[in-house]
């Protein structure tokens, strides 16, 4: 019995020891999803020209902060690749006065679409994947002018001096990226990534679908952006 006792310690002692160094998983496997804030760096130079011919202030070419959210899933049948999705959306304003009127301009980004990704094989115990976000983009400008105070009688009259500009495009947005994601527990994964949205076609429409001529062709959602994210989900690089 004493000799049972043993070799069945000695036997669980190896499955456990085999058990614990074993790699279930020769390619990363899981998914998840979370928060995803990230910095803009958004052309304001045609904005800006108009504003100097007036000389009022220009925006800050500091950028524009976003937040949103994605996810994504390794596919499995193909080693290595993830599928996903994700949207983001921001804004930047700008206040400034003349002798006879206030101003503000809101200045916005957003969009979204699908993610896909290749996790370099070479890279181990992190996931560091290179890939593009296919999707639609969009840069709205709201221009405010108070002159007075607000009459609920004057609303729809010439008395009332004070107006609003918007000013909309949607896109096709092509953007390649480079995601690096660190695992902190099986569970919880932080994300830093980079990447530059193209946009293309897409016309401005002002107010409720007006046609607008004349729009800089440097005024569009082109950008180089760097992300962060923390991730809930199970994950095996």
């Amino acid at each position: 019995m004493k000799k049972i006792f043993v070799f069945g310690y000695v036997f669980l002692l190896t499955v456990t020891s085999s058990a614990q160094s074993q790699k279930f998983f020769d390619a990363p496997f899981g998914g998840g999803g979370g928060f995803t804030p990230a910095f803009y760096f958004a052309n304001f130079d045609a904005i800006n020209s108009k504003l100097a011919t007036s000389s009022f202030p220009e925006f800050s070419q500091k950028g524009i902060f976003t937040t949103g959210g994605g996810g994504y899933i390794y596919v499995g049948f193909i080693k290595y690749l993830r599928i996903g999705g994700m949207g983001f959306g921001g804004m930047v304003s700008n206040n400034f006065s003349d002798a006879v009127n206030s101003y503000q301009i809101d200045y916005s980004v957003g969009g979204g679409g699908l993610t896909i990704e290749y996790t370099m094989p070479f890279i181990k115990d992190f996931g560091v994947s290179l890939g593009a976000i296919i999707g639609r983009s969009s840069l709205t400008m709201e221009i405010f002018q108070n002159q007075s105070s607000y009459s609920w009688n004057d609303l729809f009259s010439n008395a009332s001096q004070n107006n609003l500009l918007k000013l909309s495009r949607s896109s096709w947005m092509l953007s390649p990226t480079l995601n690096i994601d660190y695992p902190i527990y099986r569970f919880i994964s932080l994300r830093i990534g980079t990447g530059y949205h193209f946009t293309f076609s897409g016309d401005w429409k002002a107010n409720n679908d007006q046609t607008i001529s004349g729009v800089p062709e440097n005024l569009n959602s082109n950008s180089f952006f760097i992300q962060l994210g923390i991730f809930g989900g199970f994950f095996s690089f």
